[in-house]
């Protein structure tokens, strides 16, 4: 057995399977069992599949690895389980394994050039960047789209065409000052991480983030050449990249003296909060990695912590709230954003059901898995739909990509947006 499969092995003999008590309480949660109700497409299913594959990778075929990529990796059954078993870290662990043992093809060229090559590389990323604005500006796009030719030469391009983010004119971090001083009086020293995609694909509401932040007396640090997160180079096999980058955004953000470092991406703030368990076996970084880890806050926790009061003015539209799975499971941020919501709309929130199941996104899954993705994003669809809410807010860039989508899909009239962006345009502080 080769040494990875050994750490494998260990992580399920010492932690999860001595840990999981096979009481079937994350079934009920699990987006993937509910929709086929397949035990192996289950939480616990998934870890006797992992164990069977750490005693003989052969054994089970392409089985699990379709149950591997499958998995919406939303964490809700680890909100579920009394045992307090880390589903992800395995998880993580299991998909890095898979992505050395399966056969190279095009398609994991392609993820890892794009997660390697191009989101790894700050460079690389606005270029790209600016290469695809100039494209979604073209004729050729609307050629392409109002002809239905890329529709019809590919569904599966037409749909990443179509959840692609309008790449902003200029990346967020071309023009926030380094040093953003407060509107009034000074309180609080926070940096800000500007992410990848938030920088050059939602350059506005990284603005609103900085907005929100001057109101609620902060001075915030925002160094240049920041770094991608790691998260979604974890969640697809790319380990060792995601561990490098951890590294990369330690050291940058080690030279500044700050409270928070806060982010307004729910799966960057997760897997930052989560970088002492990424590098639990460096030494050299392990102290270093607990500090930043225990200094991130989500934007809505950071308010709702620090008790930002906010008016509560005229709002005649419905509101209702969908919960990115990162942030809720992953940081266990649920009443926070809520109550800065009702904070401003007063009575005009609408709870939704089913609120905490995954919308379909899940970091690239809807790239990668379109069919299943959009049987999610159908389900989560309908539950806003119920709500008759006017506005559905959220705090992450991939869910709103994914419910931007849906609304157009089901032609809806209905707004999308951040709450960091919701709250600066409310001017609520």
């Amino acid at each position: 057995m080769d040494k990875r499969r050994e750490n494998l092995s260990s992580l399920i003999n010492d932690d999860l399977l001595s840990q999981c008590i096979h009481c079937g309480l994350c079934l009920s949660v699990c987006p993937t069992y509910v929709t086929t109700n397949l035990e192996r497409s289950s939480p616990r299913g998934r870890l006797r599949l992992i164990k069977e594959y750490a005693d003989d990778k052969n054994k089970l075929g392409n089985i699990f690895e379709d149950e591997m990529d499958f998995c919406l990796g939303c964490r809700a059954c680890e909100t579920a389980c009394p045992a307090g078993v880390k589903y992800d870290v395995l998880h993580n662990e299991t998909k890095y394994l898979l992505s050395k043992d399966k056969k190279v093809n095009l398609k994991k060229i392609l993820i890892k050039f794009f997660l390697n090559k191009i989101l790894a590389n700050p460079s690389n990323l606005k270029l790209y960047s600016r290469i695809l604005r100039t494209y979604q500006q073209s004729w050729f796009r609307k050629m392409l789209h109002s002809s239905n030719i890329l529709k019809n030469i590919s569904s599966k391009l037409f749909l990443i065409d179509e959840l692609t983010p309008q790449i902003s004119k200029i990346s967020s971090d071309e023009i926030i000052d380094e040093i953003t001083l407060p509107i009034s009086k000074h309180i609080h020293n926070v940096t800000f991480h500007v992410g990848c995609i938030m920088n050059v694909g939602f350059a506005e509401i990284n603005l609103d983030t900085i907005e929100v932040l001057k109101k609620s007396s902060c001075k915030i640090t925002t160094p240049k050449n920041q770094y991608c997160c790691g998260a979604l180079h974890a969640h697809n096999g790319e380990l060792k990249k995601a561990k490098e980058l951890a590294k990369n955004n330690i050291d940058l953000f080690r030279n500044y003296e700050y409270e928070y470092l806060i982010s307004n991406s729910a799966g960057c703030g997760t897997f930052m909060k989560e970088y002492y368990e990424l590098l639990k076996d460096d030494k050299d970084y392990l102290k270093s990695a607990e500090i930043f880890s225990s200094k991130i806050r989500d934007i809505s926790e950071f308010i709702y912590d620090n008790d930002i009061k906010f008016n509560s003015g005229k709002f005649n539209d419905s509101v209702t709230y969908h919960d990115a799975c990162h942030l809720v499971h992953g940081q266990g941020i649920f009443e926070q954003p809520r109550q800065i919501i009702n904070d401003i709309c007063d009575k005009n929130f609408r709870e939704m059901h089913n609120s905490t199941f995954c919308c379909g996104s899940a970091g690239i899954y809807n790239i990668l898995r379109q069919n299943d993705s959009q049987i999610f994003l159908d389900q989560k669809m309908q539950n806003i739909i119920k709500t008759n809410a006017d506005v559905v807010i959220t705090g992450n860039p991939g869910c709103i990509m994914q419910l931007r989508y849906g609304v157009k899909k089901n032609n809806l009239n209905l707004k999308v947006k951040h709450t960091v962006s919701f709250i600066n345009e409310q001017k609520g502080i």
